[in-house]
């Protein structure tokens, strides 16, 4: 076996960056196989299937209208609470997933890893492709939600497709950090569920973010999710809320730097995959 992986290792490293991208698309057969293989898993011998990604974000809208809307009493923006929470949840939910899915990605198909060659960038790549499926279903949510309190959007929803692109570039920037990070440090399996669950309270998915105080609003959007969740409001709500754009642009610019680090910490550890795994 050693001497398998270090031949692979030689494949690997005799591969230009070129031939790697153009790998890619010559095994994106593998990259289906993976996903869809996933979201089988996700559901297959589940009692109430795919239901699990409905029941999930709408039991956690209710809770954080109760409290933030009800009981905290925070504005709305002029739109009911529950599409204030969801338009915010959705992007999280996605964010949140990917994480946990991308994470252990490697691990998880660590048999895989280790006997052939192929482009490793596709493993955590179908993880979050699963857990945008999730996001998806989810959307219909939202769609119930606007349908019940007679809510209709402008044409700013026109634009959503653009910040769900901004979403898939954040969930696949940290994934692929952190399943790289997990193959070499095996800790991170226990930091994961820490950062999704401390990311969810600072980030404004039960709350807007309009609510921060406005010298601490810039310093807040170094969080990337805030850009994110808010240009999905912004999509969805219309003219009932805005876009603080200084920190609009420091957490967009935050975006593009986690993904393009990330690539290019997983591309440099990616050779040791093999072995280590």
């Amino acid at each position: 076996m050693q001497n398998f992986n270090q031949s692979q290792l030689i494949i690997e490293a005799g591969r230009t960056e070129t031939q790697y991208w153009k790998d890619l698309w010559k095994y994106r057969e593998l990259f289906y196989f993976l996903s869809w293989r996933d979201i089988l898993v996700r559901y297959k011998q589940t009692v109430i299937g795919i239901a699990w990604a409905l029941i999930r974000p709408f039991l956690t809208m209710v809770v954080f209208t109760i409290v933030f809307g009800k009981l905290a009493n925070l504005p709305s923006e002029g739109v009911p609470y529950p599409i204030l929470v969801f338009s915010a949840m959705l992007p999280w939910q996605f964010f949140s997933n990917a994480l946990s899915e991308s994470s252990n990605s490697l691990i998880s198909n660590a048999n895989l890893i280790s006997k052939i060659y192929f482009p490793r960038l596709i493993v955590p790549a179908s993880a979050v492709i699963v857990s945008f499926v999730d996001f998806m279903i989810s959307g219909l949510i939202l769609l119930a939600l606007m349908a019940w309190y007679n809510f209709v959007p402008n044409w700013r929803i026109l634009t959503l497709p653009l910040f769900i692109l901004i979403a898939f570039m954040a969930a696949f920037g940290a994934g692929l950090w952190l399943a790289a990070l997990n193959v070499e440090y095996r800790d991170f399996r226990y930091v994961v569920p820490f950062l999704v669950q401390f990311g969810l309270y600072i980030s404004p998915v039960g709350f807007s973010s309009n609510v921060v105080p406005q010298q601490w609003r810039l310093l807040y959007s170094l969080n990337p999710m805030v850009g994110v969740i808010d240009g999905f409001r912004w999509a969805i709500l219309g003219q009932n809320t805005a876009i603080y754009l200084p920190g609009f642009i420091v957490s967009i610019g935050l975006v593009g730097l986690v993904l393009a680090s990330g690539i290019w910490y997983f591309r440099k550890v990616e050779r040791t995959f093999a072995d280590v795994i």
